[in-house]
């Protein structure tokens, strides 16, 4: 007899156990089924120049969420960086994937996208005017798409982390922004005395690309009167979101552990930005 209530009880626990499962599998599925990511091409012309970016966001709701101006890493608006785009508007954000680059020039190897960015990292004022516009025009579509004005943030990676930068140095308007394995460097380390949003890089402590510029970069930081943090995640080099740099070694080197890691501290920082939580450190983070 009380071998048959042993098994009855395990039966019952195993069956509760699967019920539980299949409803969170039921409910992420129909979270999912739910979903429509969209990618709405928009252009402008800027100082006689056509750019093609895209608007990237989940239209099966209707709530108005914050608007992310999101540079991508030099290769610019392509396939990989639309896909990072939707995994980080989720249901969140409104994202607008920003052209820098102008809709004629859609790099295909690393010499065209060191071309590419060649002209703007050498005229941070063409830069700053750039992407200052692009952010006008983020925060134009909220007519016709379901953007919070009032709450805007702009991320950044590789080539994107140096033009977000620059961006917020320009003094604009913005929550926050953040820069992933980006370039650190400034035509004028003053600027940062006039930056507004909060600011959050994540750097690579093994980047041999950025690791130069680390200090130079606090140093120029602890003139900005708004928060400011920067996190040199251990292990991790250049290019540790980028999920197609796949080589074993290298100066570019996707790194799972990095990229969620980073991911996470843009959540919380996103987050406390749009609730005006401030804060301003120097971190460093050994990750396995």
């Amino acid at each position: 007899m009380l071998d048959a209530l042993r098994c009855y009880l395990t039966a019952r626990i195993l069956l509760n156990g699967l019920a539980a499962l299949c409803m969170l599998i039921g409910s992420w599925w129909s979270d999912a089924a739910d979903a429509h990511m969209v990618a709405t091409p928009v252009s402008w012309t800027f100082e006689n120049v056509r750019f093609r970016s895209l608007l990237v966001y989940d239209d099966a709701i209707a709530a108005r969420r914050p608007g992310l101006l999101m540079v991508p890493a030099w290769f610019g608006v392509n396939d990989t960086a639309i896909r990072k785009a939707e995994d980080i508007a989720g249901q969140r954000y409104v994202i607008l994937l920003t052209d820098m680059y102008g809709e004629t020039i859609r790099p295909r190897n690393s010499d065209e996208a060191h071309a590419a960015t060649k002209p703007l990292l050498s005229d941070r004022r063409l830069m700053r005017r750039r992407i200052n516009f692009a952010l006008a025009r983020l925060r134009g579509y909220a007519d016709s798409a379901p953007i919070d004005p009032t709450r805007m943030a702009a991320i950044g990676f590789c080539f994107g982390g140096a033009a977000v930068l620059d961006l917020a140095r320009s003094g604009a308007d913005i929550s926050s922004a953040i820069s992933f394995h980006g370039n650190l460097t400034t035509d004028d380390p003053d600027l940062a005395k006039q930056i507004r949003a909060r600011v959050l890089v994540m750097n690579g402590a093994d980047d041999a690309t950025t690791s130069p510029d680390f200090s130079n970069f606090m140093q120029e930081m602890r003139q900005s009167p708004a928060p400011w943090e920067f996190t040199v995640i251990g292990h991790a080099v250049h290019c540790f979101t980028e999920t197609e740099a796949t080589a074993s070694s290298g100066l570019c080197r996707y790194d799972a552990h990095a990229a969620a890691q980073s991911y996470s501290l843009m959540s919380q920082w996103l987050k406390d930005g749009f609730s005006n939580t401030n804060q301003s450190v120097i971190r460093s983070d050994g990750i396995d």
